[in-house]
Order: C-alpha cells, then sequence, then structure tokens
C-alpha cells in the first residue's frame, strides 16, 4: 500500500464530508465503497488512485479542501442540521449561499427549541476532537426552569442521575439571580453531551425547561454576536479548542467570565 494511504473514515472526515464517527457509520451502512466494493472499518485507501464512492457517488480526495470554522448565533425554531424533511430552517439557512457546497456540518448538536453558541466545520477531525465524550469539552449554558430549584435537586443535579442506564457525569449547576415564585435562572456547564441532557434532567427532577441558551462552548463565547449571525473563528479560537478538548475531564472550574454578563432571557 502506499505511503500516501489513510484510512478510509479519517479521510471522509478530512475532507468534510463526515465527522469521523458518522463516516464510521456510513462504512457500517454499506454506503461507501472502494473502487467499487463495499468498504470496511480500518480500511486504508490513496486518495491518489483508489476511487471511493458514497451512496454510488463518486468523490474527489486528491486534494484536501480549505477548513473553515464558524460560530452560529443559533435562533430559536432552527434546527442543527444540514437539511430537514419537514422544511425547518437548518444552520445552512443561515449562511449566504456560496458557503453551502462547502461540506460544512454543526460540531455537536443544539436542540430546536435552544438558541445559541453552535460552530460550524468542514474539518472532520476537528469535530471528532471537539464532540467524542473522552475529550470533555466544556459547554456553558444559561438555563431556565419552572418551580424553584430547592438545594437538595441542585446537589443531586451536580452529582449526576441515571439516564439510559448509566450516570450522567458531574455538572456544575448554579443558581443565577434571585429565583422567583414561578422559575429558576441556572447556569450549567456539561463535560459530557448526551442528547437533550439538561432537558431530561430537569425533568426527572421535577422541573420543565422553559429556555436554554448556550453561552459558549469551551472559551469561545457567543459575545455581542446576534441571533442567526455568523463570525470565523480566530486561528487562537482554534488553538484554544483544540487545547481544551486535550484535557482530561476531570470537572474543571469553568471561568468566571464565561459565565458572568446579563441573561439571555
Amino acid at each position: 500500500m502506499n505511503s500516501m494511504a489513510e484510512r478510509l473514515q479519517k479521510l471522509l472526515a478530512q475532507h468534510g464530508l463526515a465527522s469521523r464517527r458518522k463516516a464510521e457509520e456510513w462504512i457500517i451502512a454499506g454506503r461507501v465503497t472502494v473502487n467499487g466494493v463495499p468498504a470496511h472499518l480500518g480500511q486504508k485507501v490513496d486518495p491518489d488512485h483508489d476511487q471511493v464512492a458514497v451512496d454510488q457517488r463518486l468523490l474527489t480526495l486528491q486534494q484536501r479542501p480549505q477548513p473553515y470554522y464558524l460560530l452560529l448565533h443559533k435562533p430559536l425554531g432552527m434546527v442543527s442540521t444540514c437539511a430537514d424533511p419537514q422544511g425547518r430552517p437548518t444552520v445552512l439557512d443561515a449562511l449566504p449561499p456560496e458557503l453551502w457546497c462547502l461540506g460544512l456540518h454543526p460540531v455537536g448538536r443544539l436542540d430546536t427549541y435552544s438558541s445559541g453558541a453552535l460552530i460550524l466545520t468542514n474539518d472532520g477531525d476537528f469535530t471528532y476532537r471537539l464532540t467524542h465524550p473522552k475529550h470533555g469539552l466544556a459547554k456553558h449554558y444559561r438555563v431556565r426552569v419552572a418551580g424553584r430549584v430547592s438545594p437538595d435537586t441542585l446537589a443531586t443535579w451536580q452529582q449526576g442521575i441515571e439516564l439510559d442506564g448509566r450516570l450522567t457525569c458531574p455538572a456544575q449547576v448554579k443558581i443565577v439571580g434571585v429565583p422567583g415564585s414561578r422559575h429558576t435562572d441556572l447556569a450549567i456547564t456539561l463535560w459530557e453531551g448526551r442528547n437533550r441532557q439538561i432537558r431530561r434532567v430537569a425533568e426527572v427532577l421535577g422541573h420543565r425547561v422553559l429556555r436554554l441558551h448556550r453561552l459558549a462552548i469551551g472559551s469561545v463565547r457567543l459575545g455581542n454576536l446576534q441571533g442567526g449571525a455568523y463570525r470565523s473563528l480566530s486561528t487562537g479560537e482554534i488553538k484554544a479548542l483544540l487545547a481544551e478538548s486535550d484535557v482530561s475531564p476531570t470537572l474543571p472550574r469553568p471561568s468566571p467570565q464565561v459565565l458572568a454578563g446579563t441573561s439571555p432571557f
């Protein structure tokens, strides 16, 4: 095998076609072929000589595309996908048409009824680093829940509860401001990213989430970025995210500057 050969899932990720985990799912599902033969996990290919296809569509892999790294302020009602069968607005609708063909995809997810920071990139390796559970990159949220949260509930939330047969990782959960009789505002930091985790934990603990807003991903903050707007990540921010995702998730303390500021609600 040529020294230029790369593992297939890594090559697909490098070209912004999918995250490495998603590429592995495609391979397992039989959607990827190499020289007309169904591919297998761990297979190495030479982009200069092998023909790779996804869903029978031949790919051009000789030249790695220019990587893009964007921070989007996802508004309420927008789905964190690049296409939606229900016709709802997607993250690509927030971008100019000239960026649609670059293979951009969201890094992680933010559900339809949540708002805030969402990174878009066409760098699958970057996505893998930021989303794989072993890296534990911190995500910072401001959350409003129905009712008054008791000290016991707060402690339980911080320690972790059982979801889907396993405990959630410890989280940092603090009450922000003075709780009202009808709702409580919370500053929450997570080092894992299960599907709809904050909403599900809140429900188990007897509180319905009224609003959920992501303030920051690692040290990258939304700041004054308006809803529906986006900006490019700086080189410094990209390096910082990679460094922060290299730290073992042992419940580090989030920067107080990240959690401070006026309420988004």
